[in-house]
């Protein structure tokens, strides 16, 4: 079983894939040189991109975390107001300081043709003392919402303990449940490696982290890196949004949703610090949609915050287990519809809809993003993805909204869809993931 905590982690922008996984790597590499007493005999690290890693990795800071990773840091604590600072400096000397006081020459590979059996995502540390001889050398795989392979298989947050309730996938889930909530399913599994308190606190902060993000995301104005040009349009629709609403409007609700996620993925984008939910790039839906419970579903407090959050991860759980949350796997029907099909069930649960009702919701926001590419133009997570993180926000609370209306019952199970989306990812063409070689990446004009 995956931890929900391993799906709801704390990072950097622009992306788990490309960003987080890779820092994580680069930390874990140098530990493990630390771990064997080699590490002040490196005098060289070459660093090897591959696939999807190398096509939009300049794009999406791949280059920039994996140097940071070496330096010792992690996604979870890196001073993101100095982080591009630091690169820089790495870049203009070609020499990183690893953890110790050591230093360095480093180089990287961008093997934009080359892609490894495992996974699309891949990379490949070497490191090498003063005489060319290779201390090290480890290749991982970055499997989408900042999970990381090795050749050991390691994923993380992985801890000891056998979780009571285990499910592969919705109908296990669903008997599991029977007429209690989800959230109860995986409670249970959690507090066999954290004390309920410890899970509701951990909890509560990721949602401290997602209105902390949004609340940046609504008040920095200015142009989005990458070279774009890109402008922020969080703060001035916050403003407007403040002077303007208009209580009589029916779809005023939708304009803060879309405000929430636009706020969250333009954090993203500039490199900011985000929850993966359950990556970077999808990072907008669930706390806009949990904005929404907040702002609109009457009773929505701390412990519904939670219920929302457990309830959200089963349905990660189960997509990542039986296809993919990877936009350069399956494309981004993998990445937003997957956080698409998480908030509506989360909300369901939120507005009293029974363990069918949820799984019903899941089914038809995910059902409504199959066959997604993941086409960022100039590599960027900027476009199409900040305004679709908006749009699968909106289909999420229709989803919700649908199914609470109905009995839960469907004629296509979730299982189905999320099986579906598996096929279509592998059918699809490597262009149209995550890549920046189809779709809009390649139709933008360009000057």
């Amino acid at each position: 079983m995956i931890s929900t905590f391993a799906l709801f982690s704390i990072g950097i922008g622009p992306s788990s894939s490309h960003t987080v996984a890779p820092m994580r790597a680069g930390r874990r590499f140098v530990r493990g040189l630390d771990k064997r007493g080699v590490l002040a005999e490196v005098a060289a690290i070459r660093i090897e991109l591959y696939g999807s890693l190398a096509a939009t990795g300049i794009g999406h800071g791949t280059d920039k975390a994996v140097l940071l990773g070496l330096a010792g840091e992690e996604p979870e604590t890196v001073d993101v107001t100095s982080a591009d600072h630091r690169f820089r400096q790495f870049a203009a000397e070609r020499r990183i300081r690893l953890p110790g006081s050591y230093a360095a020459a480093f180089d990287i590979s961008f093997h934009q043709d080359r892609t490894l059996p495992a996974h699309p995502n891949a990379l490949t540390l070497s490191a090498f003392d003063s005489k060319g001889s290779v201390l090290d050398s480890q290749t991982y795989y970055s499997i989408g919402g900042g999970f990381l392979l090795d050749d050991a298989s390691q994923t993380p947050d992985h801890r000891p303990g056998v979780p009571p309730c285990q499910f592969t996938n919705a109908e296990q889930l669903l008997a599991l449940a029977g007429e209690g909530p989800i959230s109860d399913v995986m409670l249970a599994n959690e507090t066999v490696w954290r004390s309920e308190s410890e899970v509701r606190d951990r909890l509560l902060h990721i949602w401290k982290v997602m209105r902390d993000c949004v609340r940046r995301g609504c008040g920095n104005e200015g142009i989005l890196p990458g070279g774009l040009n890109v402008p922020r349009r969080a703060p001035a629709l916050y403003n407007r949004l403040q002077k303007h609403t208009d209580p009589a409007d029916p779809l005023t609700a939708m304009d803060w949703v879309a405000l929430y996620a636009l706020a969250v993925n333009e954090e993203n984008a500039a490199g900011g610090r985000v929850v993966t939910a359950p990556t970077n790039g999808a990072a907008g839906i669930i706390p806009a949609v949990l904005h929404y419970c907040h702002q609109f579903v009457p009773g929505t407090d701390d412990d519904s915050t939670v219920r929302f959050l457990l309830t959200a991860a089963a349905i990660g759980i189960i997509v990542k287990r039986n296809a993919s949350i990877s936009g350069a796997e399956v494309g981004c029907q993998g990445e937003v519809g997957t956080a698409a099909a998480m908030a509506a069930a989360g909300l369901t649960e939120l507005m009293g809809g029974t363990p069918a009702q949820a799984e019903t919701a899941a089914e038809i926001a995910l059902e409504h993003h199959l066959g997604m590419t993941c086409d960022p133009v100039a590599g960027l997570v900027q476009i199409p993805c900040i305004e679709r993180n908006a749009i699968a926000s909106a289909k999420a609370i229709t989803a919700a909204r649908l199914a609470i209306h109905g009995d839960g019952r469907h004629l296509i199970p979730l299982d189905s869809v999320i099986s579906t989306m598996r096929e279509t990812g592998a059918d699809m063409s490597t262009k149209y993931k995550e890549t920046a070689r189809g779709g809009l990446a390649l139709n933008f004009p360009q000057c």
